[in-house]
């Protein structure tokens, strides 16, 4: 006779959608501590509470592959921006700026304060950031990297030219520092000032060592406009010259004549991925952000403004407007609210489409959680996929969306045991209705929590629930040494190792 199991929790009545982009099934999930028990079947198992879902779905928690919440974890642990989205796990340090190793006197230059505006607020230290981490929890799961751009602040006195050979010894250094002590890979930002005149060749240097630690590159590119094919080759051959998994950040073709090359783009990437370790992310709106510097470089058919620091007052407001009240053209109104930040409307929604389409495309939102007046993209991206892209414009399934936002990102960055709903992993997990779920956020009203969401679990425990956070604190900062070699072939036949 089989001896009955007596476990934390069992869901029942789910339409369980594993991850793996599978087929939805009903049944029950039973959580015992930080793991699942049981998926599907609970057979003789009891639980000390159980939960009707009446049939909405559970799903591994997502995993937001492309976030700047660096500061954000410390300064408001909660998360409730990304949680209440069903987030479980976010990926930091992107575009080549992050919080650690660095140690400045002066105010830091963009985009460097897209994270934090004041120079005492970075870590000297990676091993330092991550222990904070520990020791003062956030809600969720991260994984954190260093920035190329932070490296140059640390070590370069003038950043229009290329790393000398000490320069790029000392970055070097530093950044195997922080590899040792648990930083999950590097990121650039060669599109931004502070990175624009490092050569093909710096990045390289700076990669090999990913190479011997078995870590992650993941890159704004040089150029997501007019040279946007040429920016795809040079991210192919850092990846290949340092024979290192790259990921392409928030892929997108921008300015007007830029539309419809994602055809162009993602026949290069598709190609590309035949030989080495690719992958990508995008977010699903129209609209980038950025700070004002960055201005110059795009041709935006509307700019919001989301902070300025001389001018605080216009966040909220389009450019055209407080240019013409202020009597100047947009250019010298730019100048006039730097530093800044700025929503800028310059993709196509056709090549959205066919980029957040792409089998190998994760989601990931590129919010701002510093500004003002943030992008919606920041409360709104997952349920967005699901609910506007998923229910309303069925570009792909509900399990495709799903396995984009958990398995694929979870064998791209090499998290373990998490992704997918199986025996074993842990319980990072989502309950949502299908039918209801969709953002809330507008780039008019930017902080609302989508619609839809109904609980939220990170290792076991509810961080979110009935629109609400609980005040549960359950993330992890995942270190280097605690990830899995990094996979790029996360289909669903051959995910089930993950």
């Amino acid at each position: 006779m089989s001896q009955t199991k007596k476990v934390d929790l069992i869901l029942r009545n789910a339409r369980i959608i594993d991850g793996t982009g599978g087929p939805s099934q009903y049944g029950d999930v039973a959580i015992q501590d930080d793991r699942l028990l049981a998926v599907g079947e609970t057979g003789n198992i009891q639980a000390s509470r159980e939960l009707d879902v009446g049939g909405k779905v559970v799903c591994p928690g997502f995993v937001d592959s492309h976030t700047h919440d660096d500061r954000l974890l410390l300064s408001d642990p909660n998360m409730s921006c990304k949680v209440s989205q069903g987030v479980t796990t976010v990926v930091a340090g992107n575009c080549g700026i992050s919080l650690a190793p660095l140690q400045i006197d002066h105010r830091p230059p963009p985009p460097l304060d897209v994270l934090v505006k004041h120079q005492d607020q970075f870590f000297s230290g990676f091993g330092t950031y991550l222990q904070t981490l520990a020791e003062e929890p956030p809600s969720l799961n991260a994984l954190c990297q260093v920035g190329h751009t932070t490296l140059r602040a640390a070590v370069m006195d003038s950043y229009d030219r290329p790393a000398n050979a000490e320069e790029v010894s000392k970055m070097r250094k530093m950044l195997e520092d922080s590899l040792e002590a648990g930083a999950c890979g590097m990121s650039t930002g060669l599109f931004y000032a502070p990175a624009n005149a490092a050569p093909t060749s710096e990045v390289i240097e700076l990669a090999r060592a990913l190479h011997e630690h078995g870590a992650f590159h993941t890159t704004h590119m040089r150029d997501e406009g007019e040279g946007v094919a040429d920016s795809l080759r040079e991210t192919f051959t850092i990846g290949a010259e340092a024979e290192i998994p790259v990921v392409i950040s928030h892929h997108k073709c921008s300015g007007a004549p830029n539309h419809g090359r994602s055809l162009e783009t993602l026949a290069l990437i598709d190609k590309a991925r035949k030989v080495q370790a690719l992958g990508l992310d995008a977010y699903p709106y129209t609209a980038s952000s950025t700070v004002l510097s960055a201005y110059r470089n795009f041709e935006a058919k509307k700019v919001l403004i989301t902070w300025s620091e001389p001018m605080p007052e216009y966040a909220g407001r389009e450019l055209s407007e407080i240019a013409k009240e202020l009597g100047m053209s947009e250019k010298e109104a730019v100048e006039a609210l730097n530093p800044g930040g700025g929503i800028f409307f310059m993709m196509d929604e056709e090549d959205v489409q066919r980029i957040l389409a792409f089998p190998q495309t994760m989601i990931g939102s590129d919010g701002l959680p510093s500004d003002t007046h943030p992008h919606p993209r920041l409360w709104g991206t997952f349920p967005r996929v699901l609910g506007h892209y998923v229910r309303e414009v069925k570009l792909f399934s509900l399990e495709e969306a799903v396995r984009k936002m958990t398995s694929l990102p979870a064998a791209c960055f090499g998290l373990k045991e998490r992704g997918i709903l199986k025996p074993g992993n842990y319980a990072d997990l989502v309950i949502f209705d299908p039918d209801t779920i969709v953002d809330s956020a507008t780039f008019d009203d930017p902080v609302r929590p989508a619609q839809g969401i109904e609980q939220v679990m990170v290792n076991g425990r509810v961080v979110w629930k009935d629109g609400e956070h609980t005040g549960d604190r359950p993330g992890r900062a995942l270190r280097l040494q605690d990830l899995a070699p990094f996979r790029f072939d996360a289909h669903p036949e051959n995910v089930s190792s993950i």
